[in-house]
């Protein structure tokens, strides 16, 4: 009967604590009334002395077992009184938690100064334990990324890698990180028990669990199926090769007695060496009987595809394009610029496009260097919506290339006539989408940005994408990155510091748009004006450090550490706006969108003419056999960590093709895997050596 009392004053005791976090202060008054005459007895609230009491010694127990070294009493301690919600989803306790394992892995070493000790083994297990389960989630930040070599270092005190854990200061800065941490989080008022059962009972739902499990065995099927079949494969062939090897070695065994090996014979033992690579009828129709057929087949077989020889498309009448794409009709001009566009877009990369290019380069297509009072150019002004159109997407196709770019910056015209068109053509036209790719490629080139910023144009990017939702997705993606590009100079950073309020507002909505692909265009804005004094002054007035942790909760490793980055810049004191003024342009790269030629309007009439079939039936040239200029090629620059934001001229489609970087954990090594476009390496820590290493597997493991 008393467990019985004692259990209906719990539960009452529970709800009023539920309804008094939530405020529903009637609600309690009626509950209590009625509990009263129901006789059941409530319990009477106790005063915050007990509790704060019982804090101050919770928290005592905590300092005195870092001060001691003890890792188990404190990290009982943590795990019981620092809540499970804290532990999982703040970063400052993530990172605590992390150094405060480090702290007690290295306490004997410190002790003892660096003697041996018997329980530093026990650490070191202890301490690898946590880097396999919760402190895996860390493994991808850079900060924390050599301590993960920690257990494997014999004697990390002389290493230079963990100089900084041995430092007399540094055990007094974690002892105040944690005293400020406990300060606050002990503290706290108490969550209610209802809802921390609630939360307890959603995250640890079977259904949740269930369907992660599902995903994982579905994978690993699929992963297995895989396996399976390439390994069916080779041992078939393993199996194949044994019984030929054999046969083989009876062969010579009988010739050894005199007999000789038929014709018949070595060509079926050839069939079956070769059943894998030839037809059966075509490996029966070779001539074995020639000495060395069989064995030229077999190194041959081994040895790498040449590619396929890629015809050079026909020369052109350039003069008679010209004097066409100026004086014909508005039809003829549209037909004309979309078939020279579609032979730049649909060559195939490589020799065959490169020679197109140099063909309208050397030709100067677009009259770029022409002293004529109006060039080809000027169709960007033509009345007819279909000619700047198809203008739009040619220029855009140039500034897709390399060496396009080079030949579109040396007419200083040009970019007044694309500021123009974006400013004139109407919203999300296609016109407008191409000219807009076209001034994006080109602020790759820093004669080019500085132009641009002159002329006014980061002003109307942000007006522009004030009004996001109503953006195409192109227009939106090539925006943002265009004005990253332009706020990566420091005119361009002093041009968003006239008016930092509406510029970070613009960017901080843009960072919740639903198209994630813009978010490290505008994370590298960001980073990139918070350098200026004006600028942080104003994003500290708007509270801009919570407006970042609140997008910092998403699962996207990369851009979190890119906003932790931002939170630093935010944060620091007042730093260089220089961006080397002398610095050469670094543009060497090729980013023609696969969907160039989207959205084609242009119909063909019946017997009219159209692309490569247009240019070749009435403007074919002498064919000439000029050789195409190499294109030049520079080592790859430095690439940035992929935790900082980007602090380079980048446009989207070859920011997508950027290498990534992963960590990797196994039970015995840290590896680093470094992973390309068709290749990849692993970077991982040798013991012996006390260094990281690099290997490059082979094959496709």
């Amino acid at each position: 009967h008393r467990l019985r009392l004692s259990h209906n004053m719990q539960l009452c005791s529970i709800w009023i604590k539920y309804l008094k976090y939530g405020e529903f202060e009637e609600t309690v008054h009626h509950f209590e009334k009625e509990c009263k005459n129901k006789g059941k007895v409530v319990p009477k609230p106790r005063g915050n002395s007990l509790r704060d009491s019982k804090t101050l010694i919770i928290q005592k127990d905590l300092l005195s077992s870092f001060d001691d070294g003890d890792f188990k009493v404190f990290f009982e301690l943590w795990t019981e009184f620092v809540p499970l919600e804290v532990r999982d989803c703040d970063p400052h306790a993530q990172k605590l938690e992390f150094y405060l394992h480090v702290h007690f892995t290295i306490f004997p070493l410190k002790i003892h100064l660096g003697r041996h000790v018997p329980d530093f083994e026990v650490r070191i297990t202890h301490f690898k334990h946590y880097l396999e389960t919760r402190g895996a989630a860390l493994s991808q930040t850079t900060e924390f990324l050599p301590y993960y070599a920690l257990p494997f270092v014999p004697n990390p005190v002389v290493h230079p890698s963990f100089r900084d854990l041995f430092q007399e200061s540094w055990i007094p800065e974690r002892k105040r990180e944690l005293e400020k941490f406990l300060t606050v989080t002990l503290t706290v008022s108490d969550t209610p028990r209802l809802l921390s059962l609630y939360t307890i009972k959603k995250k640890n739902s079977p259904k949740n669990t269930i369907q992660q499990l599902q995903l994982q065995l579905a994978e690993a099927e699929k992963r297995t199926s895989s396996y399976m079949r390439r390994f069916n494969k080779m041992q078939a062939d393993h199996h194949n090769l044994i019984g030929v090897t054999a046969e083989l070695v009876d062969s010579l065994e009988a010739t050894v007695s005199g007999k000789m090996i038929s014709p018949e014979y070595l060509q079926s033992v050839c069939v079956r060496l070769f059943s894998s690579q030839l037809r059966q009828s075509a490996a029966q129709s070779i001539d074995f009987t020639r000495p060395g057929t069989a064995s030229s087949l077999l190194r041959a077989s081994i040895v790498p595809q040449r590619p396929k020889e890629v015809p050079l498309l026909p020369s052109l009448d350039y003069d008679k394009l010209k004097r066409d794409l100026l004086g014909g009709s508005d039809r003829l001009k549209a037909l004309l610029l979309q078939a020279l566009c579609w032979r730049l877009t649909r060559s195939l990369q490589g020799e065959q496009r490169d020679t197109v290019l140099q063909a309208y380069v050397s030709n100067d297509l677009l009259d770029c260097h022409s002293t004529r009072q109006k060039p080809v150019l000027l169709l960007m002004r033509s009345k007819n919506e279909m000619v700047r159109q198809y203008m739009a997407r040619l220029i855009n196709a140039f500034a897709s290339l390399a060496e396009g770019r080079v030949y579109l910056s040396q007419v200083p015209s040009l970019l007044r006539l694309l500021i123009e068109s974006i400013r004139t053509e109407e919203k999300d036209s296609v016109s407008r989408e191409n000219v807009l790719g076209a001034l994006q490629k080109l602020s790759l080139r820093r004669s080019q940005q500085s132009a641009m910023i002159e002329d006014g144009l980061i002003d109307w990017l942000v007006d522009e994408l004030q009004d996001s939702d109503c953006l195409s997705d192109y227009t939106l993606e090539y925006a943002v990155a265009l004005l990253m590009n332009l706020c990566l100079r420091t005119r361009g950073k002093r041009k968003c510091a006239e008016n930092p309020k509406y510029v970070l507002k613009v960017l901080t909505d843009l960072l919740g748009h639903e198209n994630h692909e813009i978010r490290p265009y505008v994370n590298g804005t960001l980073y990139s004006i918070l350098c200026i004094h004006a600028v942080r002054e104003e994003a500290k007035e708007m509270s801009m450090e919570e407006i970042l942790h609140c997008y910092s909760k998403e699962e996207n490793p990369e851009l979190n550490r890119q906003i932790e980055f931002i939170i630093k810049q935010l944060n620091s004191e007042e730093g260089p706006e220089s961006d080397d003024e002398e610095e050469d342009d670094d543009d060497e790269e090729d980013a023609i969108e696969t969907d160039l030629d989207k959205e084609e309007v242009l119909q063909l009439q019946p017997r009219e003419l159209s692309g490569e079939t247009l240019l070749t039936t009435e403007y074919l040239g002498i064919m000439t056999n000029m050789a195409t200029r190499v294109k030049r090629r520079s080592a790859a620059p430095l690439g940035r960590s992929v935790d900082e934001p980007l602090q380079r001229p980048v446009t989207p489609i070859s920011h997508r093709n950027t290498h990534i970087m992963q960590v990797v954990h196994t039970h015995t090594h840290t590896h680093i895997l470094t992973q390309g476009i068709g290749s990849y390496s692993i970077m991982f820590w040798c013991p012996s050596e006390h260094q990281w290493c690099q290997t490059i597997p082979g094959g496709d493991n």
